[in-house]
């Protein structure tokens, strides 16, 4: 079968040098496997750390990939819950399961938890004609939502659902400020957030404010401006004059790291919650303590999430409540088209690939 395959690293970024297209051996079911054929996988950012080779160096060969959908063409003998012909999305989230944090319904704390795409392998990713996954780490697809948005879905749904509804613990009426509302896990943070019928302030590049304006948020700054956030807070300040309470805000839904992450700080009320799943800016981040402390701020990391998680966020895609943003589809052959257009974050939502034919 075909899959896009790389056997070195391109830590200059020099993807159509390293990424062919190429065969690779068909999987067979393991007892407590599924195989199924991808009719759509997602890019994420992972898959330029592994080309690069860091921060983890990732086993070579390699297929990249941690998000795909498809049908079902076989299953190992152990197999309950799925057969031949289901439609159904890859859960990337691998855990041993039978450690304390994973019997404890915190598999996204197990200390040999792998994310699948990313830190497996050698030729063991999304980017290939047939996936083989344990059973485990499967949804099913409501029968409204298509491949390619189950695929769009995948991780960026669990990560957003995981970090509002499981870590920052959403509720009803908050003011949420989302950073980034044009990425994957923006657009869904925005959905989610206003499924919580809260009040959404997002950020995004000036050509993605109107963009995060349709998918739900009240309100739309751009984030490259220097005092971005003194815009947001004169928004929280007239939301606060609504509702009888401080201005501030409630959840601050971050990815972008370094560069906003202070000024995050700043925005938020006494008691309030920042949740973190990443840092695309840089890790290194400069801190006023005195903000959390004083304001007895609550600072969440996040990663991934649990299979139930998934499973309510797609549960919800199936209501018509929560959509994926495709922005575009490319082919294996143009991977490193596809790969490029990512790093320069010239997209709003997810950037698919597919074999030919799917």
């Amino acid at each position: 079968m075909k899959a896009v395959v790389y056997n070195e690293y391109a830590p200059d970024d020099n993807y159509a040098k390293i990424l062919k297209v190429q065969d690779i051996d068909e999987p067979k079911p393991k007892p407590d496997e599924v195989i199924f054929t991808n009719k759509a996988s997602a890019l994420n950012y992972n898959d330029i750390w592994g080309m690069r080779g860091v921060p983890v160096a990732v086993p070579l060969p390699h297929v990249s990939g941690s998000d795909v959908s498809g049908e079902v063409i076989a299953v190992g003998e152990d197999v309950q819950n799925f057969k031949v012909g289901d439609r159904v999305v890859s859960h990337s989230n691998l855990a041993c399961r039978v450690c304390k944090a994973c019997t404890d319904g915190r598999e996204f704390d197990c200390t040999r938890r792998q994310v699948w795409g990313f830190q497996t392998g050698p030729l063991w990713g999304a980017y290939s004609e047939q996936i083989h996954l344990p059973e485990v780490n499967v949804s099913k697809i409501p029968d409204s939502v298509s491949f390619e948005d189950a695929a769009a879905a995948s991780m960026t749904l669990l990560t957003s659902w995981h970090m509002l509804v499981g870590r920052a613990k959403i509720t009803p009426g908050q003011t949420v400020l989302v950073m980034g509302g044009g990425s994957g896990v923006g657009s869904f943070a925005i959905q989610i957030a206003k499924l919580y019928n809260c009040d959404v302030i997002a950020t995004a590049s000036p050509d993605k404010l109107d963009k995060c304006k349709e998918l739900g948020a009240d309100y739309a700054v751009d984030h490259r401006k220097d005092d971005w956030q003194k815009e947001v807070f004169k928004i929280s300040k007239e939301l606060a004059k609504t509702k009888g309470e401080a201005p501030g805000i409630d959840i601050a839904f971050d990815h972008i790291g370094q560069t906003h992450f202070n000024k995050q700080l700043t925005l938020l009320k006494y008691g309030a919650t920042l949740v973190s799943c990443g840092a695309t800016t840089g890790y290194d981040a400069q801190i006023d303590l005195r903000h959390i402390f004083f304001k007895g701020i609550n600072v969440l990391g996040s990663t991934q999430g649990t299979k139930a998680e998934l499973d309510q966020g797609l549960y919800w895609m199936g209501q018509g409540k929560l959509k994926s943003i495709v922005d575009s589809v490319y082919t294996f052959e143009q991977a490193a088209e596809a790969h490029t257009k990512m790093l320069e974050g010239k997209f709003f939502g997810k950037i698919l690939m597919k074999p030919e034919g799917a």
